[in-house]
Formats: structure tokens, sequence, C-alpha cells
């Protein structure tokens, strides 16, 4: 079989070639089987008409598409693997020849996993760890952040409001006055959990919160060290990595505004927008998470960085006992590459 290999840009290569005539013609058999499985025609039982009545039924055309459809399916696997091409995502496939005892031509698009050039990323991880100050590190409550977290926790119990209010709220500019919030008392922080009373849920909180800005620390500075190697990364993102990611982007949203009461449709109306151009507002954030991907991955590749099994399979479980339906192989996938990274950034942390 003949292919030539185009390289375009965005990581995308085009595939041009024939398969011979008579490889070709070696499909028909095949197409007619299996257009024929449930083909019905008076006088003769589903699957058992003679393969002359049923490729006149058929007709040449429909035939001829599904020769096409096979042959393919079974050479261009082989074509990625003899010219070694890391394709990914769904191929773009055009005909360009389709006739019986001809070769059968084509032009074939795929996006594929890009070349990427890593920076000195331990030597950027080391830099970036010791400019971090004193201050920075700093992870104790404040008597300010209590009252903050206990505003925020009032506000949260306040009655509902109307979709608009609502909306508003989402958007940061939540004026809601002090007599509408519930009473800050022994008898309100019972209703949120195992608590005596007001100074026992404030030595509590105050312990949460350290946790809870050890944590942030820990995101902020990892944050800086990934966007330091991101910056530094030579890589040319493929747009179907950028789309995907833009689909997760608003799929999160979507469902996070179901959660608050809301419809997306209504959220975008009042933002008088489409989702088109949510698309086009989130495309740096897109590729931008599509390159940290790329980075995590090759890191892990360079450093043989691999996930915990033992963790993984008790990740797992974990997973499957909260979601009953969830896919197996898609939950193992996840919590693989959510262990991996985690050790990733523990690799990068302690340079």
């Amino acid at each position: 079989m003949k292919a030539s290999i185009k390289k375009l840009p965005k990581s995308e290569v085009e595939i041009e070639g024939e398969i011979p005539s008579e490889v070709f013609e070696s499909y028909l058999q095949k197409a007619l089987k299996k257009l024929g499985e449930n083909f019905e025609i008076d006088g003769f039982r589903k699957g058992k008409v003679p393969q002359d009545i049923l490729a006149d039924k058929i007709g040449e055309a429909r035939l001829l598409e599904e020769m096409a459809e096979m042959a393919l399916g079974e050479h261009y696997p082989k074509i990625i693997e003899e010219e070694k091409i890391d394709a990914i995502g769904h191929p773009s496939v055009t005909i360009t020849k389709l006739a019986r005892k001809n070769p059968l031509g084509f032009k074939i698009k795929t996006a594929t996993l890009p070349y990427l050039k890593l920076p000195n990323y331990k030597e950027l991880a080391k830099t970036i760890l010791s400019k971090i100050t004193k201050e920075e590190k700093s992870t104790e409550a404040t008597e300010e952040d209590i009252e903050n977290t206990i505003m925020d926790i009032r506000k949260s119990r306040a009655p509902k409001k109307h979709i608009t209010e609502v909306a508003t709220e989402i958007e940061g500019t939540d004026q809601t006055s002090e007599e509408e919030l519930p009473m800050f008392d022994d008898e309100f922080v019972k209703s949120l959990g195992p608590f005596e009373n007001v100074v026992d849920f404030k030595e509590k909180l105050k312990v949460n919160i350290k946790l809870e800005k050890e944590n942030q620390q820990r995101e902020k500075t990892r944050l800086k060290i990934i966007e330091g190697i991101i910056a530094d990364t030579e890589v040319e993102i493929p747009e179907i990595l950028i789309e995907a990611e833009l689909d997760k982007i608003l799929y999160k949203m979507e469902s996070d505004i179901s959660q608050m009461g809301l419809k997306f449709e209504d959220y975008l109306k009042h933002l008088n927008k489409q989702v088109a151009d949510l698309r086009t507002d989130f495309r740096a954030d897109a590729d931008k998470r599509a390159k940290l991907a790329l980075v995590l991955n090759e890191i892990a590749k360079v450093e043989k960085i691999v996930a915990d099994q033992e963790l993984v399979n008790q990740e797992v479980a974990a997973l499957l006992e909260h979601y009953k339906d969830a896919d197996k192989d898609r939950a193992r996938m996840h919590a693989e590459g959510v262990l991996t990274n985690e050790k990733i950034f523990q690799f990068l942390e302690n340079q």
C-alpha cells in the first residue's frame, strides 16, 4: 500500500495513500455479509438473501461506502503503527477515489501527541522554592480569618433568593444584609455539627482554617512551580486537546450552576452570552490545562514516576463505593492520574 505522510501545523499529520484494487475488492464479500445481516426482502429469511439480489437492493454506492469503511478501519491502525505516528483522537477521513475494481484513494488527517521540550524543571522548582518568604509560609488562623469564615457560613444558611439574585452572587457581588442572616449563637453552631457551643466551634474552626491555609500555600507553591515550567516549555498544542479541555470546563461550570438551583440556559441569558462565547472566553485556560497535562506526563516519563498500585486500588474502591454506576476502567485511569500527579508535585517540591 502506498502512503505519504505530511506534517501539518498544530501537531497534525495528513496521510495520503491508496489501498490496491485487489485488496479493496477483497472487502466486497465482508461488506455484503455485514449489510445483509438485518436486510429483509419478501420471500427470504433475514440474513439469507442471495448476494447478487442483496447487492442489487443495497446499491453500489452504499456497498462501496461499507467496503471503504471496513478497509480503512483495518489498514489505518497498521499505517499508524508502521509510520510510528502517535495519533490521538478520531481521524478525519476523506475518500479521494471510490470505485469497484479500482484502488481506494484516501486522505486522513489526525492530531498527534506533540513534540515537547522541557526546560530544566528541577532548577526552576529549586529557584521558585527559595524565593518563598517567611510571611508567605505563615498558615496561622487570624481573628479576621475566623470572623470572615463565620460570615460566609451565615450567608450560606440565609433564605434562598430569587434566580437573578443567585446569579449576582455567583458573580461575586452578593449584598446580603445582616438582618437577613441567621443569628450566630450556640443553637446555630450546634445545627452545623458536633459542636458544644460558640467557643468550641471557634477553636475547631481555627484548626480547620490552619489546615486549609496549609493546603492553599501548598497549591500556591505548586502553581508557581508548574507555571514556571510551562512558560519555558516548547510545545505546540493540538486543537483536539484544547477542545477536550474546553468541554471539561463547561461541563464543570454547568454542573456547579445546576447545584445552585439555576438552569444553565438562564444563567447564559443573564450573562447575555452563548456557549460559543464561553468557549472563546475560556480558550486560554483550556490551552494552559492541556499544556499542563502534557508537561506532567513528560516529567513522569523522564523521572519514571508511577502511582503506587496499592493506593490506586484503594482510591478505585472508594470511587466505586461512592459512585455505584461508575466504569471501573475509567475510575482506575482517574485514580492513577491523580496519584501520579501528586507524586510528580512532591518530587518537584523536594528539589
